[in-house]
């Protein structure tokens, strides 16, 4: 009899250190991460299952560049002129446009033929499964299968492993007859600050991840985006700042931002009248702000393809002069010390 107490106060004993040492999960914001449901098949990012996931993920390492708290930051010298050369009255936009796909740890993995940048890709295989979505599905509406192969533009590509804590992601991927093909590739460790070497592009041109900037359901039904938002705009110079790695730009006018360049809401814009998920947006645009990441349309930034996600035309209540450019802190400095 007092061997089996014994033994049952030592599994009281094992369970309760063992309990102890689960430690509690907070993310950069302060919030506690539930645990991280299992993933067993691909979940498209538009579903309850995906929400449920990235719920549970801290994006990042908390000190990473789009995680930083940039609300105090100094103003850069020359940021009048780089809103004016921009355009202080053309308003926020936004594009309804990266999709992305969860994987689960066992994905099968397969090669891509990758046809411009392969000497600045990660090498493959790369776990693409057959449900895939391409920059701007659904939205427009067509058969993805038909999407996977026919279209013009970037054609993104996104590939979210949160298990194995990576990132794949494909500039202009199509599916072919032949199999997938892309004209770069780019992967990131997602526990990691570690960028792509100086000098290499990704996905975007900034060759910067675009997943951990792209607004999702999940966060703004939270009410607040916990991170720097991805923008595009028509000009760059031809120079790139942390946490960029390549430039895709002209001349070296210091009024034309580059790439890597960190824009901010002022903190005495008014959006308390907005909806809940463009109140969200507009937290993270005067906390986080938002990084130059490729040349486009000038002002506007990349909201998953999620038709969930409402009331974002309150948005183009901002304009480019409620915006202002912060001077960053580089590799090894603020949170990064």
């Amino acid at each position: 009899m007092k061997t089996a107490f014994s033994a049952i106060a030592c599994f009281v004993l094992t369970l309760s250190s063992f309990c102890g040492a689960v430690e509690e999960r907070i993310n950069h914001e302060g919030r506690k991460l539930p645990p991280l449901p299992p993933i067993t098949k691909p979940v498209l990012f538009n579903t309850p299952e995906a929400d449920a996931i990235l719920s549970a993920l801290q994006i990042f390492p908390k000190n990473s560049a789009w995680n930083e708290d940039i609300s105090k930051l100094p103003v850069h010298p020359n940021s009048a002129k780089m809103i004016a050369q921009i355009g202080g009255a053309p308003v926020l936009k936004y594009n309804s446009d990266m999709a992305f796909v969860i994987v689960p740890p066992n994905q099968p993995k397969i090669d891509v033929k990758l046809l411009l940048y392969g000497n600045e890709s990660d090498t493959g295989p790369y776990p693409l499964p057959d449900n895939t979505p391409i920059e701007g599905w659904p939205i427009e509406q067509k058969n993805l299968d038909t999407i996977q192969r026919v279209g013009n533009g970037d054609r993104h590509i996104i590939l979210v492993d949160p298990i194995g804590g990576k990132l794949f992601e494909f500039w202009q991927g199509r599916k072919t007859d032949h199999g997938w093909e892309a004209s770069n590739e780019a992967t990131f460790d997602l526990n990691s600050n570690t960028l792509r070497p100086k000098g290499w592009t990704s996905a975007d041109a900034a060759g910067l991840p675009i997943f951990p900037a792209t607004v999702r359901f999940d966060e703004c039904e939270r009410g607040m985006v916990e991170h720097a938002l991805r923008f595009t705009l028509k000009r760059s110079r031809k120079e790139f700042i942390y946490p960029a790695t390549h430039h895709a730009g002209k001349g070296m006018d210091p009024s034309v931002p580059a790439m890597g360049e960190r824009f901010r809401l002022k903190a005495d814009v008014d959006i308390s009248s907005f909806p809940k998920h463009a109140k969200a947006i507009a937290l993270a645009l005067k906390k986080y702000g938002m990084i130059m990441a490729d040349n486009g349309g000038d002002w506007r930034i990349s909201i998953a393809p999620d038709d969930r996600i409402k009331g974002l035309d309150a948005l183009r209540k901002l304009k480019g002069s409620d915006f202002e450019v912060v001077q960053t802190t580089g590799e090894h400095e603020g949170p990064r010390k």
